[in-house]
């Protein structure tokens, strides 16, 4: 499973951080396993079921928001110099497992992929927040996936988790239009 994950996951090894990067591999590693989906299933499945005839897989739309996230830190670092702190490795990390938690929420009926009723009553953030708890990702990194989405639009966001949570939305409000 570790090498179809890293097949599906190469921006993983842009973690500098050997202990964290290992700890995302092995969240995603556990994701995939305790799921109806395999690694493969997640470059064909559509990375929304709230689209209608979403033809962008779900690791094209994560893969996306990650790049997205970390060409944006470097432009800002590149502008704003010391002025700005942004850690790559949070932010990297955060941008990955963002939506683990989705994982979690699919089910299989009638050979057609739904949102189980865990998933309509505990969204990604909370289920992806279990997940990396249990592997020991850092605080720094959980406050991104709690706060990727609409979930954390009343509390503060740090500087990651802002660069990460406008990563997911330009990568996903042009489809909904």
């Amino acid at each position: 499973m570790r090498e179809k994950v890293l097949e599906i996951w190469p921006e993983i090894n842009w973690i500098q951080n050997g202990e964290l990067r290992e700890k995302v591999l092995q969240c995603w590693i556990y994701a995939i396993e305790n799921s109806v989906l395999s690694a493969g299933d997640l470059e064909k499945i559509p990375f929304s079921l709230l689209l209608k005839d979403c033809k962008v897989s779900f690791m094209n739309h994560k893969r996306t928001c990650v790049q997205l996230a970390v060409s944006m830190a470097r432009i800002m670092k590149e502008n704003f110099g010391e002025e700005i702190k942004i850690d790559m490795d949070t932010l990297i990390a955060g941008a990955i497992l963002i939506d683990i938690g989705k994982l979690l929420e699919y089910e299989m009926k009638d050979g057609k992929l739904t949102t189980s009723v865990a998933g309509k009553m505990l969204r990604h953030p909370f289920s992806g927040i279990g997940i990396v708890d249990r592997f020991g990702i850092p605080p720094e990194v959980e406050h991104i996936i709690a706060t990727h989405s609409k979930e954390g639009d009343l509390g503060m966001r740090t500087v990651e988790s802002i660069i990460v949570h406008h990563a997911d939305f330009v990568s996903f409000d042009p489809f909904k239009a």
